[in-house]
C-alpha cells in the first residue's frame, strides 16, 4: 500500500471529457475476457492486454493500472428465452445473441513488479478509489465510438406531420378493396394524408412494385406524407409512413387523427403487406443474395493465419470486405505486418496510439494475418440464422472498432453508422494512407494500386492532338448490356413476364439476367469516342473530336469497379440486374498507351476564355410530330427543349400548360430560351450533391442554371446532354501538352490473375450487405464478416469490385 501511495502523482481522476478505454487493448485485440484481462492506465486511461502493458510502462513510466477480468458464468441450458420485439441483435427487446454471462473482477496492479491489490477496498487511498469509481462509471470511449447499427437509424418524427393541413374534400376511404386511382395496381398502395388519394408506389429496378404514381402526385401537389395501406394495424406500431419531402420513412405521431379524417377506423385493420424495411429485408434473402453468401451449403470453417474474420459493428461490412481484400495484397502485408513489429509501431506512435493510423493499421494487420484470433469460437454457431447448417465451430472474429473510428474521423459518412459504398470507402482509405505516408516521408503501400491514365484528343478538322494524363487507383467500367451473350434468352423471358402481367398472372419463373463478358466492359473503356462541341484551339471554334483512353502504366494490383449503380430517368439510382463473366486471368496489354507519335502535331494551348457552348437543341423527331398536330415550329422547339427532349407526350403537356405565356412565340435564344438561366443563383450544396454522383462541378452548375436550380431536373439535363459533359471535361482538363515530371508508379506486364472480389447484396450502395471472396493457396475463401470458410461456388459473376494481381513472368 505504501508503494501505491508513492505513485499517487501518476493517478488521475478522469474528467467528463476524458476518453477512457476499458473494452479493448489499444495495440491488439485483447479484451477483459483475454488471458490476464485488460489493464487500464490510471493516468492516460488507455487500455492494454497482459502481453502489451509493459510496453506502455516502458514508454510512459506510468505504474498504476486497473485490471479488469471477465470470466464466464455457468448458465443453465434450459433457461427461458424472451420473444424478440425489435429487429436487432444483442440489445434489449432484440434477438438473444446467446452470449454467455460473465463475472467481472477488478484489482489495482502496480508495475513493473505486477503487485496486485484488491478492489474495492477501504484501505486504498481515497484518490485511487475516486479515480477507479469514475473510470468504471464512465461510458467507455470504445462504446461511445461504436454505434448500435439497428437502433441508430430510428424513424424521425416528421415536421410535416405536426403541421399537416388536410383537405376538406369529403373523401372517405373504405377498409378494403383499394386500387390505384391512376392504374390497375392493387398492391404497394399509398394513401396521401393530405387529400386521401390512393396511388401506387415506386417502380423497382426490376420493373415490379408500382408505376411511380404516388411520387408523381407529390411532385404535382407538394403534399408530403403518405401511408402504406396494408401496414396499418390496431396499434399503429408498424404503419409505414413516407415523407416525399424528406425522402425517407418517418414517424407520424398524429397518424390516428390523420386517418380518422378520411374515415379510417384503424382499430379494425390488420397487416396485409410488408413495410418498406421488411421488403428490403425480403429482397436481401432471395436466390442471388443467398448465392453470394453461399447460404444453404455445408461450408468448412477455416482458421489460422490469414483466415481471421472481422466482426460486424453494425453496417460495417463494407469496411470488413474491403480491408480483407486489401490485406490480401503483398504490399500491405509486408508494410504493416511482415516488416513491422507491434512494439516498434507503438513506440513510434504519439501519446494516444488510438489516433495514429500507422499504429491502428499495424494492429489490424497483425489481428487479421497472425492467426492469433482465428480460432474456433466457444459459442459455436449459435449466432447463425436457424436455417443455416450447424457444422464445426466458427470464430468470433475481431472487431475493428478503433480503426473504423479513426479512418472515419472528420468524414460525414464514414464516421456514421450508415451503410456505405465499398468503392468510396476503398478510395477514401487509400487517400488516408497516402497522406499518412507523405507526412511521414516513408514508403507508401497504396502505390501498388496506382496507375496513370492517358487520354488522347484529336481535332476532327486539323487532326492535331492533345494528351492529358491523370492518376487513378481503380478502373471504373460501364457494363454494356448490348454486349450480353444471352440477349435472345433475356428478350424471351421479358416477353413471357410481360404477357403474364397483362393476364394478371404472377410468374414464379427464375429470372433470366443479361450475361456480359468482362472483355466487353474493358473494350467499352478504351473504345474511341466521338465528342461533340469540343473547342479546338487550332481553328478557334467548336467542332467534333475523337477521344481515346489508354493506360500509361499497369499497376501491381488492378482494381476493377463495375458500374452496377446508375442514374435512371427521374434521377433515381438503380442497380443493374446483370451478370458479368469474369475469368481467372486477363491480359490488358492492348490497353497500353503508345504516347505521342513522331508524325503527330499538338493542338495549341487552350486560351483562358473559351467561347460559350451552344444552347440545348430540340429533338427533330419530337418537333416533327408536334408540327403535324398543328403547332408552330418555334413553339414545338421550345416544348422539346424545355422538357429535355424526353418525348412527344411530355412536350405536348408543356405546350398546353404554356399556351398563354407572353413569350411563347419569341425566337429561341442561344441559351435555349432560358433567358434567366444565367441569373439563377446556384446552391452549392446542390452542386456537391451532383458532384457526388460523378458529375463535373462546372457541369453541375451549368445544369442547375439551365433548369432553374431544380436538382432532379438538373441531373436529368446532364444525363440527356452527354456531349456537353464530355466537351466540358476536355475543355477544363488539367493535362497540358507540356511534358510533366513523371512520378514513378509500379509498372509491368499486363497479365493479371483474379485475387479477390467484393460482392454487394441489395438495391442500393447505402443498404444491403458486402461479402469478400479471396483466393488463398489456390483455393477460394469466403469472408462474410466474422464467418470465414472454404468457398463452395464463388459467385465471380456477381462482383462489384475485382482485385487482380500481376502475373509475374
Amino acid at each position: 500500500m505504501d508503494t501505491l501511495r508513492s505513485h499517487l502523482p501518476k493517478v488521475r481522476i478522469p474528467e467528463p471529457s476524458s476518453r477512457i478505454y476499458k473494452q479493448e487493448c489499444c495495440v491488439s485485440f485483447s479484451t477483459p475476457r483475454s488471458e490476464g484481462g485488460l489493464f487500464v492506465d490510471m493516468y492516460s486511461f488507455l487500455a492494454f492486454g497482459r502481453e502489451y502493458v509493459m510496453w506502455n510502462y516502458e514508454k510512459t513510466r506510468n505504474p498504476v493500472y486497473l485490471n479488469i477480468q471477465e470470466t464466464p458464468k455457468q448458465v443453465s441450458e434450459d433457461r427461458p428465452h424472451k420473444k424478440p420485439t425489435l429487429l436487432a441483435i444483442g440489445v434489449e427487446g432484440g434477438f438473444d445473441s446467446k452470449e454467455p454471462e460473465y463475472e467481472v473482477s477488478y484489482s489495482i496492479v502496480i508495475l513493473p513488479e505486477f503487485i496486485s491489490l484488491s478492489y474495492p477496498s477501504v484501505e486504498l487511498p481515497e484518490k485511487v478509489r475516486l479515480a477507479v469509481d469514475a473510470v468504471l462509471a464512465a461510458v467507455g470511449a470504445e462504446r461511445k465510438e461504436e454505434v448500435a447499427a439497428w437502433t441508430a437509424d430510428k424513424k424521425q418524427v416528421s415536421p410535416f406531420a405536426l403541421s399537416l393541413q388536410q383537405l376538406e374534400n369529403g373523401v372517405k376511404v373504405p377498409p378494403s378493396g383499394w386500387k390505384c386511382s391512376q392504374c390497375d395496381k392493387t398492391e404497394n398502395l399509398w394513401m396521401n394524408l393530405t387529400d386521401g388519394t390512393i396511388l401506387c408506389g415506386r417502380r423497382n429496378w426490376d420493373g415490379t412494385g408500382g408505376n411511380n404514381h404516388a411520387l408523381e402526385h407529390y411532385q404535382a401537389t407538394n403534399y408530403p406524407l403518405a401511408v402504406k395501406l396494408g401496414t396499418i394495424t390496431a396499434d399503429l406500431e408498424g404503419a409505414d409512413v413516407y415523407s416525399y419531402a424528406e425522402d425517407d420513412t418517418v414517424e407520424d405521431p398524429l397518424l390516428a387523427d390523420h386517418l380518422a379524417h378520411f374515415g379510417i377506423d384503424f382499430s379494425s385493420l390488420r397487416k396485409t403487406e410488408m413495410t418498406t424495411a421488411e421488403r428490403e429485408l425480403d429482397q436481401n434473402t432471395n436466390f442471388d443474395w443467398n448465392r453470394i453468401q453461399e447460404k444453404g451449403k455445408e461450408l468448412e470453417p477455416l482458421f489460422g493465419p490469414g483466415f481471421t474474420g472481422l466482426a460486424n459493428l453494425g453496417n460495417s461490412c463494407y469496411l470488413a470486405s474491403v480491408m480483407q481484400a486489401v490485406f490480401a495484397t503483398k504490399d500491405f502485408q509486408r508494410y504493416y505486418y511482415e516488416n513491422v513489429k507491434l512494439d516498434d509501431a507503438f513506440k513510434q506512435a504519439p501519446a494516444d496510439p488510438t489516433l495514429d493510423l500507422h499504429m491502428q493499421l499495424s494492429k489490424l494487420a497483425h489481428g487479421i494475418l497472425s492467426g492469433k484470433y482465428a480460432v474456433p469460437s466457444n459459442k459455436g454457431l449459435e449466432n447463425e440464422a436457424p436455417e443455416e447448417p450447424k457444422g464445426k465451430n466458427g470464430q468470433d472474429g475481431i472487431p475493428p472498432r478503433m480503426f473504423k473510428s479513426l479512418i472515419g474521423t472528420g468524414h460525414p459518412e464514414f464516421a456514421s453508422s450508415r451503410q456505405q459504398d465499398a468503392l468510396e470507402f476503398f478510395q477514401h482509405f487509400l487517400d488516408q494512407v497516402e497522406q499518412n505516408h507523405a507526412a511521414a516521408a516513408g514508403e507508401d503501400p497504396s502505390r501498388c494500386f496506382k496507375f496513370v491514365v492517358e487520354e488522347r484528343i484529336m481535332c476532327s478538322v486539323t487532326k492535331k492532338v492533345k494528351y492529358t494524363r491523370k492518376t487513378d487507383n481503380i478502373l471504373s467500367l460501364n457494363i454494356p448490356l448490348k454486349a450480353a451473350v444471352n440477349k435472345d434468352e433475356v428478350a424471351a423471358y421479358e416477353k413471357r413476364v410481360a404477357e403474364r402481367e397483362i393476364a394478371g398472372e404472377k410468374s414464379d419463373e427464375e429470372i433470366v439476367r443479361p450475361r456480359v463478358p468482362l472483355a466487353a466492359c474493358l473494350e467499352s473503356f478504351y473504345a474511341s469516342e466521338e465528342v461533340q462541341d469540343f473547342y479546338s484551339s487550332a481553328i478557334n471554334a467548336r467542332t467534333t473530336a475523337i477521344k481515346t483512353t489508354r493506360l500509361a502504366t499497369f499497376p501491381d494490383y488492378l482494381v476493377l469497379h463495375m458500374r452496377k449503380f446508375v442514374l435512371a430517368a427521374g434521377w433515381v439510382p438503380k442497380k443493374l440486374d446483370v451478370f458479368v463473366d469474369v475469368p481467372d486471368e486477363i491480359d490488358i496489354s492492348n490497353m497500353r498507351s503508345n504516347g505521342m507519335q513522331p508524325d503527330e502535331q499538338l493542338l495549341p494551348e487552350t486560351p483562358e476564355e473559351i467561347p460559350e457552348q451552344a444552347g440545348p437543341v430540340a429533338d427533330e423527331a419530337i418537333v416533327s410530330q408536334l408540327l403535324d398536330i398543328g403547332f408552330s415550329k418555334v413553339r414545338c422547339e421550345k416544348a422539346a427543349i424545355q422538357t429535355l427532349n424526353t418525348g412527344v407526350e411530355e412536350a405536348m403537356n408543356w405546350l398546353l400548360a404554356h399556351m398563354d405565356d407572353p413569350d411563347i412565340d419569341e425566337p429561341i435564344t442561344a441559351s435555349g430560351n432560358r433567358e434567366t438561366s444565367s441569373a439563377v443563383l446556384v446552391n452549392e450544396s446542390d452542386v456537391e450533391t451532383l458532384v457526388a454522383f460523378g458529375f463535373l462541378p462546372e457541369m453541375a452548375r451549368k445544369a442547375l442554371r439551365a433548369t432553374g436550380g431544380n436538382i432532379e431536373t438538373a441531373a436529368e439535363w446532364i444525363l440527356n446532354h452527354p456531349e456537353e459533359s464530355s466537351a466540358m471535361e476536355l475543355d477544363v482538363g488539367t493535362g497540358t501538352n507540356e511534358p510533366e515530371p513523371e512520378v514513378k508508379y509500379p509498372d509491368g506486364p499486363g497479365k493479371y490473375q483474379l485475387l479477390a472480389f467484393v460482392s454487394h447484396m441489395g438495391t442500393s450502395t447505402q443498404s444491403g450487405h458486402y461479402v469478400a471472396h479471396i483466393r488463398k493457396d489456390g483455393r477460394w475463401v469466403i469472408f462474410n464478416d466474422c464467418k470465414v470458410a472454404l468457398s463452395g461456388d464463388p459467385p465471380k459473376d456477381m462482383g462489384y469490385l475485382y482485385f487482380f494481381q500481376r502475373v509475374q513472368s
